[in-house]
Order: structure tokens, then C-alpha cells, then sequence
């Protein structure tokens, strides 16, 4: 391709801040936009090359009219969004990225299940606010916490991300377990996903959303987990039922629970978390786990390179073919 070609990143804020997108300079007119309205998006992608997207629904209606649109580029792995029959039958091409926030999501599962058991923002909060200053006393040990050597972490899902947080979980001299449905080589027993709930003291999701895991800890398998275990959510949010989790909180049931991820983002006011979100064994964050610094530039990066293979011919990470 000789001529300059025209790029539109259509959602730029969907990568944070700090992210440099001259570094697509270099295939031609960069247009970056930090968020693209449906009544928008025609007018944006009429006479591109590339885009750019994230969460953008791109189908035969939105896409019909963009006669010069050649290759559409997701700053995700996840690719539902984009209708890639008709982008095949148009010979439009579709790229995703992987694994680039296997480290970053790794890193904030270990995170929630540390402060989730030794709780070190509440001690925290003890001397910031001078309730240690003024307790006479040279030491606190409330709330009490314990170590997590010796505890069993089981892992429900065994890609990438499950893979790095078992040798974190190893690390620390947790027993590893796992419950994946391949049966890949692997350093730890795979067990079942009952008796996984039944034996760990964490528990950390790690799979994607299909028809088959919506809502696969639901209020029955909750129950079979131990009464002092922790339930860290990292993949999707309806991979749990998230009524039953909140009942669970409530009543005593598990001993805590930690997500980053919500059935809709962002989190609704109507959200059955809103009656758990005060409780101290409870810990919910904005979707920001896959989102470290390095892990969104890595993101970028990776597009830059499926752009350069389209253009020289390749089919890097497509998902069209």
C-alpha cells in the first residue's frame, strides 16, 4: 500500500492515560479520538483505512458505508463486538491482541487475596487516623490475619493468566490446585470444580464467558465452599451469580470476596454489590486489573505490529479467517 493511509482510533480512552499513540504515525493520518457516540461513528470511519476500537459494535449497518475500511484493529482479545462474517465477506480484516496483561492481572489477583487476609489497609487506616498513636499500646493485632503459606489457592481456569497466578500462588507456598475441563500437562492436580470449592481456602476465577460458565458459581456451589474461603473474580462478571455472591457475604457463607469485574460496567446503582460494597471483607475495584502501565503500552504495541504484518501481507492475530 503506497498511499498514505488514514487511521482512527476510535476509543482512546479505553487504553488510560499516559499512552502515546504517535507511534502509529509512522503508517500515515493518525485521527485519535478519546470516545466515538454511535451518531458519531459513521462519520469517523467514511473514509478510513484502519480503526481502532475497544468496545465499539462494528456490523453490516455501521460498516456497510465504509467503502475504504480495510482492517479493523481491537485493543482487546475479546472480539464479539465485531461482526467478522460480514467483515469476511467484505474482506475487511479483523485483528485482536493476547496475552498482554497476563503479568498485570496475575498481579492484582495475589494482591486481593494478600489484603483480603492480612488486611494491611485497615492497619493502615490505624495509623493514618492516630487510632495507634493513641491506643497506649506498642503494638496492634486487629484484625487478625494469617499467613498464607500453607493455604490451598485453587485456580478455575488454566490459560495464560490462570497459569501465571498458580506459580504466584506456588510462590508463596500455597498448595495449588486446579480445575480446567483440557487435560494440558500441568504441575498441579486438576480436579473437578466441586470438589476445587470444597478443598481451597482462595479461590480465583480465571475463565471466559460462554453459555457454559454464565453463572457457574451459583447459590449451590457457593455453599460448598469453605466458610472462612476467599473468592477472587478476575474474568467476567457473570461467571458468578452475583445475587448469590452478595447472600453469601451476608450470611456468613464464604469468608470473603474480591472482583474487578461486574455483570455491567460500569458498576449500576442498582447493583446487588451496593449491599456488600461497605463490608470489610469485601474488596471491588474498576475493572483496572489488566491495566497496568506496561500492560496497556504492550496493548498498543501489539496493534502497531498487527498493522505492520497487514500491510506487508500477513495474517497476525486475525480472527476473521
Amino acid at each position: 500500500m503506497d498511499k498514505k493511509i488514514k487511521i482512527a482510533v476510535l476509543e482512546a480512552n479505553t487504553l488510560g492515560e499516559g499512552i502515546d499513540f504517535s507511534i502509529l504515525d509512522k503508517f500515515g493520518d493518525v485521527a485519535v479520538y478519546e470516545k466515538t457516540d454511535e451518531y458519531q461513528l459513521l462519520t469517523r470511519i467514511n473514509d478510513v483505512d484502519i480503526v481502532i476500537v475497544n468496545k465499539l459494535k462494528l456490523n453490516r449497518e455501521n460498516l456497510k458505508d465504509a467503502k475504504n475500511l480495510k482492517l479493523i484493529c481491537i485493543t482487546a482479545t475479546g472480539y464479539d463486538n465485531i461482526d467478522t462474517n460480514y467483515c469476511w465477506q467484505r474482506e475487511i480484516g479483523v485483528c485482536n491482541v493476547k496475552g498482554y496483561s497476563t503479568d498485570s492481572v496475575a498481579q492484582v489477583t495475589l494482591l486481593m487475596a494478600l489484603e483480603l487476609i492480612t488486611h494491611l489497609g485497615e492497619y493502615n487506616k490505624k495509623v493514618k487516623n492516630g487510632v495507634y498513636t493513641n491506643s497506649n499500646s506498642p503494638l496492634c493485632t486487629s484484625p487478625m490475619f494469617h499467613e498464607i503459606s500453607g493455604l490451598t489457592w485453587g485456580i478455575v481456569g488454566y490459560g495464560a493468566i490462570g497459569r501465571r497466578v498458580a506459580q504466584l500462588a506456588a510462590a508463596f507456598d500455597c498448595k495449588v490446585i486446579v480445575s480446567n475441563r483440557s487435560d494440558k500437562e500441568m504441575p498441579y492436580e486438576n480436579v473437578e470444580l466441586d470438589e476445587l470449592l470444597e478443598k481451597s481456602d482462595i479461590v480465583s476465577l480465571h475463565i471466559p464467558l460462554t453459555d457454559e460458565t454464565k453463572h457457574l458459581l451459583d447459590e449451590k456451589r457457593l455453599k460448598l465452599m469453605k466458610k472462612d474461603a476467599i473468592l477472587i473474580n478476575v474474568a467476567r462478571g457473570a461467571v458468578v451469580d452475583e445475587d448469590a455472591v452478595c447472600n453469601a457475604i451476608i450470611n456468613k457463607e464464604i469468608g470473603g470476596f474480591a472482583s474487578d469485574v461486574y455483570t455491567t460496567e460500569p458498576m449500576t446503582l442498582d447493583s446487588p454489590y451496593n449491599s456488600i460494597v461497605c463490608c470489610e471483607n469485601v474488596l471491588l475495584t474498576p475493572h483496572m486489573a489488566w491495566a497496568a502501565y506496561e500492560a496497556r503500552k504492550r496493548l498498543l504495541d501489539e496493534v502497531k505490529k498487527n498493522i505492520e504484518t497487514f500491510l506487508m501481507g500477513g495474517t497476525r492475530n486475525r480472527v476473521d479467517l
